[in-house]
């Protein structure tokens, strides 16, 4: 039986807490549903907004980045968050409709609300803890970053919603310029250092909290972005190249310059034509711009 959705708001309207329905089936997840006590946390206008954005504006993007990592996992997720001087507890859950495989509505419910320091430090810690856990397999052990399982996972979703929306998505990839030269006059842990450091810059450049940023070998990195405008997704991978350059990382064996710098090809999906797989279409792109 389904509901209808006047009561559906209805009861989300009732509840105390902030409550957040999003679409995950549409690119760039918007708001569809709030209530009254999340207009109040918020500010009001989430509504239609794309959830990372929403989120990343009340607590950060480092937090952001995580959050918009567990929607993408599918998954029962939960966040400890201080926004307002007040603590809550983020929990995301997948709200399937009956005979779907995968849910199309994510909501999230902001527990709690009690003043910072009230007593709920230890509940906190083990849920960061649990967080930890889930993560260990998703990320790259030296940079942080996802690895190339995760983020080739998140592609395959996002070319199907790509695929089924019609949408556009733009992939970048990033080359370290002759980083096994670096790593012979250096050594192993310095190469560490440097992809360390190279990883936080790629980071920092990131326009959104949905975009997606990987370690898929040793010295390559990628990144995903759903914007539909090629002008700017160059802009952005000439920031990045800026910023790794500025970074001023010594590499006396380049012939590019003194400094470590990465070479980046982009590749555009059309979700109206494009008819291969994900796998297929990053595989052609790592390769391409290895050479």
């Amino acid at each position: 039986m389904s509901i209808n959705r006047k009561i559906l708001e209805q009861v989300i309207e009732a509840s105390a807490e902030p409550v957040v329905v999003l679409r995950v089936d549409r690119p760039d997840w918007p708001v569809v549903l709030v209530n009254a006590a999340f207009d109040a946390i918020s500010g009001g206008e989430a509504r239609q907004k794309p959830f990372a954005d929403v989120v990343e504006h009340l607590i950060g993007r480092e937090l952001a980045l995580e959050i918009s990592e567990a929607v993408r996992s599918r998954q029962e997720s939960n966040f400890p968050v201080e926004l307002g001087g007040r603590e809550y507890l983020l929990a995301l859950q997948p709200l399937p409709l009956p005979k779907e495989a995968t849910a199309r509505y994510y909501a999230v419910y902001w527990r709690g609300g009690a003043r910072a320091g009230a007593g709920s430090e230890i509940h906190h810690a083990l849920l960061k803890a649990k967080r930890r856990i889930r993560d260990l397999s998703r990320d790259d052990p030296v940079t942080g970053l996802l690895n190339g399982v995760a983020f080739r996972e998140i592609l395959e979703h996002d070319w199907a919603v790509a695929s089924r929306e019609q949408s556009s998505l733009a992939i970048v990839a990033f080359t370290i310029d002759e980083f096994e030269s670096y790593t012979r006059v250096f050594g192993r842990h310095a190469a560490d250092t440097c992809l360390r450091r190279v990883g936080r810059a790629v980071r920092r450049c990131l326009r959104r909290a949905s975009d997606v940023v990987a370690r898929v070998d040793d010295m390559q990195f990628v990144v995903l972005s759903h914007s539909s405008d090629e002008k700017a997704v160059r802009e952005f991978a000439a920031r990045i190249s800026t910023s790794v350059r500025e970074l001023g990382l010594h590499h006396p064996r380049s012939s590019v310059a003194r400094f470590v710098t990465v070479s980046y090809q982009i590749a555009y999906v059309d979700g109206a034509t494009d008819r291969g797989t994900a796998d297929a279409f990053l595989d052609q792109l790592l390769d391409s711009a290895a050479d």
